[in-house]
């Protein structure tokens, strides 16, 4: 009837959050419809939008977070989901979160021709739709609006990282249908990702829950997109000595996606010859355990994989990370186990596997660092 009742994340496309109390801070959904005379308010309106964070509220909220000691959000769009999953609506009331329709999912009471048609009614119905957008008759506008909106991307108070080309009969729409998550009546054309230098200051391995050694190119700190970098994954041994990395070098980064940060390549006219080469350890920067490449197929074809791997049981970074992708969202979803608390837990001996998280007390927890009882008993 006009009136706003639900709201949900994504999820896995089934099954998501519920959200509706944070949504209800977000000033610019509104709690009621506004009617329009051309076309009047569905009975049931499921509106599908994207929640985002302006880059300067974004990095306003970074600064908040450095004076408060808190770990700063990588990206404007980890803000926005963090913002957004906040147990504590009025801690998400405090960010200037906003928002883009863009479509609809189940709709009762109105129907409609065009999806041009579609967003002109959710505009005229009070939902913010994008003001970039452009109705296009054939292939030539489109690529003449994707060319407009990368060259003036940069002044947009937002991130984007391409645009999205749409069949405007919803009757077609239809016809095409959809594959798994992807409509085949929709395509996503992306920008060339934004490239910077930097200098490499130093290459750490970081150890994850498999064992495998990543190295890690720590960086003068730099501009991408709106975002500032400072590290880059190096992926393996392989792709360090392919791409001739070392420590000292001056690189051109990118973000792939306009999210990871990764090294393309090295600026070699910049080479002073104190630049140092890098390999990973033979023993785990960790608990010292050796340090293996795993081999896949049999006999004359056995091949050595490209990632290293600790080969250490007990490996305390293997048991954090482990334990990390445990109480994550697509496992056990354990709400408020956060990395920080899991480094206390292992440092501390608290938690020798994750069977041990179910023996915790109170008692236990409060030993930790900004553990109050509150947070404790959650």
């Amino acid at each position: 009837g006009g009136h706003f009742i639900t709201g949900a994340t994504r999820g896995d496309g089934f099954v998501g959050e519920d959200v509706t109390q944070n949504l209800r801070t977000v000033k610019s959904i509104p709690l009621s419809l506004i009617p329009w005379k051309e076309r009047p308010l569905p009975s049931r309106l499921e509106a599908r939008g994207e929640v985002y964070l302006p880059i300067k509220s974004f990095q306003e909220l970074n600064r908040q977070r450095e004076r408060n000691g808190e770990p700063l959000f990588a990206n404007p769009r980890n803000a926005a989901a963090g913002s957004l999953r906040q147990l504590d609506s009025s801690m998400t009331a405090k960010r200037p979160l906003d928002i883009f329709c863009y479509g609809v999912g189940q709709v009762s009471g109105q129907s409609f021709e065009t999806q041009w048609g579609l967003l002109e009614s959710l505009h005229h119905w009070g939902l913010k739709v994008s003001p970039n957008r452009r109705q296009c008759r054939k292939i030539e506008e489109v690529l003449e609006f994707h060319q407009e909106l990368d060259e003036s991307r940069e002044k947009l108070p937002y991130e984007i990282d391409g645009v999205v080309i749409k069949v405007n009969s919803i009757r077609l729409q239809e016809r095409l249908g959809t594959i798994a998550r992807s409509p085949r009546w929709a395509l996503a054309y992306k920008f060339k990702p934004k490239q910077v230098t930097t200098k490499i200051q130093n290459i750490i391995v970081q150890v994850g829950r498999t064992g495998a050694l990543t190295p890690t190119a720590i960086m003068d700190p730099v501009h991408v997109g709106g975002v500032v970098v400072s590290r880059a994954t190096l992926h393996n041994q392989d792709e360090i000595d392919k791409k001739d990395v070392r420590v000292g070098d001056t690189v051109v980064i990118q973000r792939a996606g306009d999210v990871i940060p990764e090294v393309v390549r090295v600026v070699l006219e910049k080479r002073t010859g104190k630049e140092k080469k890098f390999r990973i350890p033979e023993k785990c920067p960790v608990c010292g355990s050796d340090v293996e490449k795993p081999k896949r197929g049999k006999g004359n074809e056995e091949e050595e994989m490209a990632v290293a791997r600790c080969t250490g049981i007990a490996c305390p970074a293997k048991l954090k990370e482990t334990i990390i992708h445990f109480a994550s969202r697509d496992a056990m979803n354990i709400e408020g186990l956060g990395e920080k608390i899991i480094e206390q837990l292992v440092a501390r001996g608290l938690v020798k596997d994750y069977a041990d998280l179910y023996s915790l007390t109170l008692e236990d927890l409060l030993t930790l660092e900004r553990m109050g009882e509150k947070l404790g008993g959650n």
